[in-house]
């Protein structure tokens, strides 16, 4: 399956394929002449396919070195950045050679971000390996390292040449880590794609039904993605609507301390707190903030955090990137399938922290 990201300036495409990791360098050769690579990747995903993809990028012709950093959303930082300008300037990486990022969405922020600015930028493709990624952080050209203060605070606009998934790779992701990719996959059949939440209503929720129906719910959430990227590539507009559970999310992510709530856990959380604030408001319909809530139980995401401190969250999310000047913008899902953009005032969301 495949994908078209049909951006005027920069159009790529998104390739689905069961097995098609190992045929990672004749994909690539079809995208990049001969030349020097870097492998930015994490140490748990290296000890699983490093090997395979280097082989594959040979075989092709390439001429590849590894970087691989310690997983987690901890290493997502200026720190680990700038280990790895060093390894790329110590192989003699030049702006006519090219970065892979091979791993979840933690390697592709991190590898996305230093492509992006190694020399005011050399080209980059996504190999995502997570659910998460697949389906969402691997797509649309957002890069970014967390900072003390928040999340991706750092980062730039700068889109792959291509995106590789393989859905096969998913067999060997750990069952939290599966399960919390679902946090996005519930989130783009609530925004846009009542077709996937038709298909999510139907599955039992088990991992295996997870990994069954992989290749469609990616495609799915792909396509969802790829047509908000396409109409509002800088996230000023439309885009936004990919952020349903996000603002809360970030901050619980946040305050939690980065890793210790997985990114689609704290958006299974944000989207269950915002929806009953908002239905109570009479902004989202009766009833939706338990249709959520269930869908998210049944595929075993988490819906609450505690020790939930509504300040602390208040102060985490002050940073965020949809904050205009005085004033945020909060995405609402007035019905199933369409999504909203609500501007409100900063100091209003403490009513949506409120508990």
């Amino acid at each position: 399956m495949k994908l078209n990201v049909n951006l005027p300036n920069h159009p790529y495409d998104i390739v689905i394929e069961k097995g098609i990791l190992a045929k990672a360098g004749e994909w690539l050769a079809s995208l990049w002449s001969a030349q020097k690579l870097v492998v930015i990747t994490d140490n748990h995903v290296a000890s699983l396919y490093v090997e395979t993809v280097k082989r594959s990028l040979e075989l092709a012709g390439f001429e590849v070195f590894v970087f691989n950093f310690l997983e987690g959303e901890a290493s997502k930082n200026l720190t680990t950045v700038t280990n790895v300008y060093e390894f790329l300037a110590k192989v003699g990486l030049t702006r006519s050679d090219g970065i892979v990022a091979l791993g979840g969405g933690v390697v592709g922020d991190l590898a996305g971000f230093v492509a992006s600015t190694y020399m005011r930028g050399v080209h980059f493709v996504q190999i995502p390996t997570s659910l998460t990624a697949q389906v969402d952080s691997s797509i649309g050209g957002k890069t970014g390292v967390n900072t003390p203060w928040a999340k991706n605070m750092v980062g730039t606009f700068t889109q792959p040449d291509g995106v590789l998934i393989d859905p096969d790779v998913l067999k060997t992701l750990g069952q939290r880590e599966l399960i919390e990719g679902m946090g996005e996959v519930i989130k783009y059949g609530l925004i846009e794609d009542v077709e996937l939440w038709k298909e999510l209503s139907d599955m039992d929720g088990s991992p295996e039904s997870i990994l069954e129906h992989a290749e469609s719910i990616i495609y799915h959430s792909c396509n969802v993605k790829r047509k908000l990227v396409v109409e509002d590539e800088l996230d000023n507009g439309v885009r936004l609507y990919l952020n349903f559970g996000h603002t809360i999310g970030h901050a619980v992510e946040a305050t939690a301390g980065y890793g210790k709530v997985m990114h689609g856990e704290a958006v299974s959380i944000g989207m269950v707190q915002v929806a009953r604030v908002a239905e109570k408001e009479k902004l989202m319909p009766k009833g939706i903030t338990t249709e959520i809530e269930k869908m998210c139980c049944k595929f075993g995401l988490p819906t609450d955090y505690q020790p939930w401190c509504q300040e602390e969250l208040y102060q985490a999310l002050l940073h965020d990137k949809k904050a205009r000047g005085k004033m945020i913008k909060l995405v609402l899902v007035p019905k199933l399938g369409t999504a909203t953009i609500y501007q409100i005032p900063l100091e209003e969301m403490k009513t949506y922290l409120e508990k």
